[in-house]
């Protein structure tokens, strides 16, 4: 080949060397360009989670009612007297021997007064028998006095002071009666029900009281599940207002309802008097029975569709799976995973109610968390995402 060094010639190469390097790197841009538009897109960004072993609480759940402890009937043995005062209505909190009502006592007030007057007469009575009958005995040596009147004199002694005791036994009865026209608290506690009204006569019920304000909770519980309690078993009740409150198993029923097969199981709660419980409400409540292992994820991790439950585990590639599990306990803000789940794996923590089986997603960490290692991959799809 021959060389050819006049300067129109070195200008020609010059300038095809330029045009095909201009060429080439064209050619390489669009290559570029088409990788760009063939790269697949992530979904979403994802943060994510792994399962954790946590000691979850037994519980045993179980529905039933509010009752008071105990219940006491306050009547009054006033029969026939008028109730002239009322000093309790329904919800008020009382002591033990607290005046809860007033009976008229103008009558009874005036037979003890005969009753007295009875007594006064019947001690004169006596004395005056005691005296003949001393009188008797002294002279019943000499034979002034037939033995049939020493006799009638020692008898009418004896009658008289048993007349005594008869007076006295009237006084007392009718200070009884006196009495009973105060009805008192027989113990502190709460007025349930007034079935008294004013100016009515004695007799029968006038109030009920819960006995010291103490309320229970009475569950039913299923024949099966009855030996898993035992009293003394802490209990939380929720009332509907969604008040918690704790008690403990105080009494399990002896027999089982042959209808229902279901028995009572008698739960103490613990001081009620700042909520608003009362006897009749319905409640559920959970039996503390201990404590198992179980693997948690956060809720936020399940995905509830169709009415199965699921989770996404992310693959090397980058690449969400949907994998339906079974879940058991609900504690706080994380849910038991029934279904084996390797404890390495990575799952999508939030957002994965918007992916689907086989979606690619990009690896991003929780605010204020060390971020999980994402797969391998994981880099090379953010940057294809962000262009």
């Amino acid at each position: 080949m021959k060389y050819i060094s006049n300067k129109n010639t070195t200008f020609i190469v010059a300038a095809s060397t330029i045009i095909t390097s201009t060429i080439l790197l064209n050619i390489q841009t669009v290559f570029a360009a088409d990788d760009k538009k063939t790269a697949p897109k992530p979904a979403l960004t994802v943060t994510l989670t792994q399962p954790q072993a946590s000691t979850l609480p037994l519980k045993l759940s179980a529905n039933g009612s509010i009752a008071a402890w105990q219940e006491a009937a306050i009547g009054s043995e006033a029969q026939g007297l008028r109730l002239s005062e009322l000093r309790a209505d329904v919800g008020d909190r009382v002591q033990k021997g607290q005046l809860l009502a007033v009976f008229a006592s103008e009558g009874i007030e005036a037979d003890i007064a005969q009753a007295r007057a009875a007594l006064a007469e019947a001690e004169v009575a006596a004395t005056a028998a005691a005296q003949d009958a001393d009188r008797a005995r002294a002279i019943q040596a000499t034979g002034a006095l037939s033995a049939q009147q020493v006799s009638q004199l020692l008898n009418a002694e004896l009658s008289a002071k048993a007349r005594v005791q008869t007076a006295k036994a009237q006084i007392a009865s009718q200070q009884v009666r006196l009495k009973n026209t105060r009805v008192l608290a027989p113990d502190s506690g709460i007025i349930s029900a007034r079935m008294a009204s004013l100016g009515s006569i004695g007799g029968g019920d006038m109030f009920r009281l819960i006995r010291q304000g103490r309320l229970e909770w009475r569950a039913e519980v299923t024949a099966a599940e009855l030996a898993r309690i035992a009293v003394g078993t802490g209990v939380q009740v929720q009332i509907n207002g969604g008040a918690v409150i704790k008690g403990k198993v105080r009494l399990i029923a002896p027999t089982v309802d042959a209808q229902t097969r279901n028995a009572l199981v008698y739960v103490s709660l613990g001081d009620v008097s700042s909520q608003n419980v009362k006897p009749g409400l319905f409640a559920t409540g959970n039996f503390e029975l201990g404590q198992t292992n179980g693997v948690t994820l956060p809720q936020s991790a399940i995905v509830m569709r169709d009415g199965f439950a699921y989770v996404y585990p992310v693959g090397s590639d980058n690449r969400v799976s949907q994998l339906k599990v079974q879940i058991g306990r609900t504690v706080g803000d994380r849910v038991e995973i029934l279904s084996k789940l390797a404890t390495d794996a990575k799952v999508v923590a939030v957002g994965a109610g918007f992916l689907n089986d086989g979606d690619l997603v990009r690896i991003a960490a929780a605010p204020g968390t060390t971020p999980i290692a994402g797969p391998a991959k994981a880099t090379a799809a953010t940057p294809a995402a962000s262009k």
